[in-house]
C-alpha cells in the first residue's frame, strides 16, 4: 500500500511537471513567435520606407569625417593607431550625394578625397540607370577635402566630358587660373556653372540649392553652405565655419526655418586640440554649439547632425562619452549612408 502510495505521488508530480514543461515551451514559442513577427514588421516598415524614399527626392550622407581623413597621416593616437591595419569603411571625407528618382538625376556636393568610392556608392543606391558621373558637382570652398577629388576626372583618369561644376566666382577662379585643375576645363572634362550668393539653381521641378557665403578661412576662395529645398523639407549644410558668431546669421533663427542642420563639428572642445590657439584652424566647438541650442525645445535640437568630424573628436566612437552626451542632449551626430528625404 505504501509502494503504491508513493508511485501515485511521482505520478502526480511527474504530470505536473510534465504539465509546467509544456507551457514553459508554449511560452518559449510564443516568445520566438512574437519576435518573429516584430522582426518581420521592422523589415517591412523598413522596406516600405525606402520604397517610399526611392520614390521622392533625397539626400544621402556619403561622409562625415574632417578633409584629411580617419586614421589621418602621422597620427599614433588610440583614435587612429588601429585604423591603419583595420580600415574602417564608414570613416569618409564630409559629401552630400543629392537624388531626384523622378528625373532620373542626382548631384553630388563636395569633390573629396574619397571621391572615387562616394561616386560609386551614390551610383549603386539609385534604382535608375545612369551615367557613372554625377549630373552636377557643387563646391563650398578650396580647401583639401572640398575639391581634391575633381582630379579623379581628368584625362590620367575617368577623363569625364563637360560635368556641370558650380562654384562661387573666387572659387571658380582658383580652378581655372590654376593648374593642373585649369586642364580639366581647357579639355572638356568639367563645364563650370558660376553661382551667387543666395540665387536658387532649379535643379528640377522638386530640388533647389542656394548658395550663401559664411565665414571660413579664404586662403585661396571665399566659403558657402548651402540651403537645399525639396517637395516638403529643406536642409542647411555647413560643414565648415570659424565661429557662429562671426556669422551675419543667427544660428538659432535660422534652424527655425528648416528640417535638417549639417553642420560643423570638426573639434568637441579645447581638450581635443591640447588647448591648441584655435585662430589658426578655427571651428566652433561642438560643446559652443551644444550651448548656443541647448535651451532650445526639443523639436530643434533633433534637427542638428554634426559633420566634418576630425580624426580625434570623440564623436566618431559612438560609445565615447562624448556621443552619448551630445545625444543625451537631444542632438545627433550624421551617421555615413544615412537617408534623409526630402
Amino acid at each position: 500500500m505504501f509502494n503504491r502510495l508513493i508511485l501515485f505521488v511521482l505520478l502526480i508530480n511527474g504530470i505536473c511537471i510534465a504539465q509546467e514543461e509544456k507551457q514553459q515551451i508554449e511560452d518559449s514559442l510564443c516568445d520566438v513567435f512574437k519576435e518573429n513577427r516584430a522582426a518581420e514588421y521592422e523589415s517591412e516598415h523598413i522596406t516600405n520606407e525606402q520604397g517610399n524614399i526611392a520614390k521622392s527626392p533625397y539626400i544621402v550622407i556619403l561622409g562625415t569625417v574632417q578633409d584629411a581623413g580617419s586614421p589621418h597621416m602621422g597620427c599614433e593616437k588610440p583614435c587612429c593607431k588601429a585604423l591603419f591595419d583595420n580600415p574602417d569603411p564608414t570613416r569618409k571625407v564630409v559629401s552630400l550625394g543629392l537624388v531626384d528618382p523622378n528625373e532620373n538625376k542626382y548631384w553630388l556636393i563636395e569633390a573629396t578625397p574619397d571621391f572615387i568610392q562616394q561616386c560609386k556608392i551614390l551610383k549603386d543606391l539609385v534604382k535608375f540607370d545612369h551615367s557613372k558621373t554625377p549630373d552636377g558637382i557643387f563646391l563650398t570652398h578650396a580647401h583639401i577635402g572640398h575639391y581634391t577629388g575633381l582630379m579623379y576626372l581628368g584625362r590620367e583618369s575617368y577623363n569625364s566630358k563637360n560635368v556641370p561644376l558650380y562654384a562661387m566666382t573666387k572659387m571658380k577662379g582658383f580652378l581655372i587660373q590654376n593648374g593642373p585643375w585649369s586642364q580639366l576645363f581647357k579639355i572638356n572634362n568639367l563645364k563650370i556653372q558660376n553661382i551667387n550668393q543666395n540665387e536658387e539653381v532649379i535643379l528640377s521641378k522638386n530640388l533647389s540649392i542656394s548658395p550663401f557665403l559664411v565665414p571660413h578661412r579664404e586662403e585661396f576662395s571665399e566659403t558657402v553652405g548651402f540651403k537645399i529645398k525639396g517637395p516638403t523639407k529643406s536642409i542647411l549644410f555647413i560643414p565648415d565655419i570659424d565661429k557662429w558668431g562671426k556669422w551675419n546669421q543667427n544660428l538659432i533663427e535660422e534652424i527655425k526655418t528648416i528640417d535638417v542642420a549639417l553642420i560643423d563639428g570638426t573639434f568637441y572642445d579645447s581638450k581635443e586640440v591640447n588647448y591648441r590657439d584655435i585662430s589658426e584652424i578655427p571651428h566652433p566647438f561642438v560643446v559652443e554649439t551644444v550651448q548656443i541650442l541647448n535651451k532650445e525645445k526639443d523639436d530643434e535640437k533633433s534637427k542638428i547632425k554634426f559633420i566634418h568630424l576630425n580624426h580625434t573628436n570623440p564623436l566618431l566612437d559612438s560609445n565615447s562619452n562624448a556621443h552619448k552626451k551630445v545625444v543625451a542632449n537631444g542632438f545627433n551626430i550624421g551617421k555615413f549612408k544615412e537617408i534623409i528625404p526630402l
